[in-house]
């Protein structure tokens, strides 16, 4: 359970800490269990259903930069997702009726991990309201040297910043953004960020020698109903969210007046590329509305 200082800084922050959510023990048993899921995977030959490569190794390199929704897939880490001690952290913060929104693990391997660009999540899956977090939890020490979260406290206050160029959803921050006030959350394997679905936040490429593997895991209030801008834009996002605790709610509670839609141009794989397309595209070559929703969630 979280004490009244970390529930005031989550909710005057965005963010807060839980230092040793995980022993040395469960880590383990699910590092064991990432070994094995990641096993055999090249840049050539892999399931896209379920696992991402990293693009910049040969055809034959196994370095994988991200495993799609373990939470649904995988024994052992569905069952830390439904566990009490973390649905009890989580219901301290979104209230007692829980959905399950989705799951991944981003791999970060030594000298080559992906940039992620600073970037709000509720922007890529509106809803009617904000009580939506994500649950980051480290499986490996998290450092400034190999791309450990970073954070704009205070800012999931305000509305939501641009992410848009010529009215097309780039999953990136396209407005200035004041990386003076920005925070790196350092942690030790085993501590668990929760993190504000409107706190801006970005990770750098890991310049180490060291993995930095995180497991995320989204939760949102029952009564925070995804919004639909057009058929396949966002449905994707929702197909595993599930229960898991409380009852379902009836009723959508509606906080939003407005709330930018995401309007997509080029068909992408996940956020990575999206933002990769975005970094590279001249201002007419901006990104279509076939983009993979399920794949694209921060």
């Amino acid at each position: 359970m979280f004490s009244e200082q970390q529930i005031e800084q989550y909710e005057i922050e965005g963010y807060t800490s839980y230092p040793d959510l995980l022993s040395r023990e469960s880590l383990d048993v699910l590092l064991s269990d990432l070994e094995t899921i990641c096993a055999g995977s090249t840049l050539a030959h892999h399931d896209n259903s379920k696992i991402e490569m990293e693009p910049n190794q040969a055809q034959d390199g196994g370095l994988v930069r991200r495993v799609y929704q373990p939470c649904t897939f995988y024994p052992k880490f569905r069952e830390l997702a439904e566990s009490t001690k973390l649905l009890d952290c989580v219901e301290q913060l979104v209230g007692s009726d829980i959905l399950f929104h989705y799951s991944k693990i981003n791999m970060k391997p030594p000298a080559i991990g992906s940039v992620v660009d600073w970037h709000q999540d509720l922007v890529y899956y509106p809803m009617t309201n904000r009580d939506s977090l994500a649950v980051l939890i480290y499986l490996d020490n998290a450092e400034k040297e190999n791309g450990c979260l970073q954070v704009i406290p205070g800012q999931h206050l305000t509305s939501p910043m641009s992410h848009e160029i010529d009215g097309y959803f780039q999953g990136r921050i396209t407005e200035t953004v004041d990386e003076s006030q920005s925070v790196f959350v350092e942690g030790a394997a085993g501590t668990a960020i929760f993190l504000h679905c409107m706190t801006p936040h970005a990770s750098t490429i890991n310049n180490s020698s060291k993995a930095r593997r995180t497991l995320i895991i989204s939760y949102r209030a029952a009564d925070a109903f995804l919004i639909y801008p057009r058929e396949g834009d966002t449905a994707g996002v929702d197909k595993n969210s599930r229960l898991v605790r409380g009852v379902p709610a009836t009723v959508a509670r509606i906080t939003e007046q407005q709330f930018p839609m995401p309007r997509l141009r080029h068909r992408v794989s996940s956020l990575y590329e999206l933002q990769e397309l975005s970094r590279n595209a001249s201002p007419t070559d901006q990104l279509d509305h076939n983009a993979s929703p399920d794949r694209m969630s921060s």
